[in-house]
């Protein structure tokens, strides 16, 4: 589709069909595309877990305000933004150095500039290192969601989860915070897909700053 096209034909869907998979070729294309969404440095600060098993989903559903879509949906993914991926020995900041120094910007005698670099912008403070994490995992699920739609699948992202009861009942390691979760599949049949809902227009967003 036009870019345009797909942008105004995204929905967040509630209602999906339970009985066609993704499979696991189309989601692994979908998140080969989605991650070529920009992050600060590249550090790349986040993982995707993906629960398919109705068990599992189950378990995440009473975590989940008891969303039917939790278990409807064939593929549920758990975005998860990596806090400290800015730290160097990390594999984030290893990569990233590695392919600095490979293209020539960085020589290695400036690891420690660039390491200091990304610890004023991301690690002074434990605000600072989780806005780093999730404004770029926000990034990449929003980008997903724009290739799921290219692809002809919808979604549905959903904040209205317990986060420290996710954390706990599958294993979430503190460094991780947990931007959303988002249901992926196909549109359930009989659904009609809901109008577009308003928008602000731009004079309505745009912010004039005092002299």
């Amino acid at each position: 589709m036009d870019f345009k096209d797909v942008m105004t034909a995204r929905r967040a869907v509630n209602f999906f069909d339970p009985e066609r998979d993704v499979p696991q070729a189309d989601l692994d294309a979908m998140l080969d595309t989605a991650v070529r969404a920009p992050s600060g440095f590249n550090l790349q600060p986040w993982k995707v877990a993906v629960l398919r098993d109705p068990v599992r989903k189950a378990k995440l559903r009473a975590l989940a305000w008891d969303q039917p879509k939790v278990t409807e949906a064939p593929v549920v993914l758990m975005f998860l933004a990596d806090t400290q991926a800015w730290k160097m020995y990390e594999p984030s900041f290893e990569r990233q150095f590695s392919f600095l120094m490979q293209s020539g910007r960085y020589k290695p005698e400036q690891r420690d500039a660039f390491a200091a670099s990304v610890h004023s912008l991301y690690g002074e403070t434990p605000e600072k290192s989780l806005a780093f994490g999730v404004k770029n995992t926000a990034f990449l699920a929003m980008t997903f969601m724009y290739v799921a739609a290219d692809a002809g699948y919808v979604t549905h992202p959903m904040d209205g989860f317990d986060h420290d009861g996710v954390r706990a009942a599958f294993g979430i390691p503190d460094r991780f915070w947990i931007p959303l979760l988002m249901a992926v599949g196909h549109l359930k049949p009989g659904v009609a897909i809901a109008p577009p809902k308003w928008r602000f227009s731009p004079d309505d967003i745009l912010y004039t700053l005092p002299e």
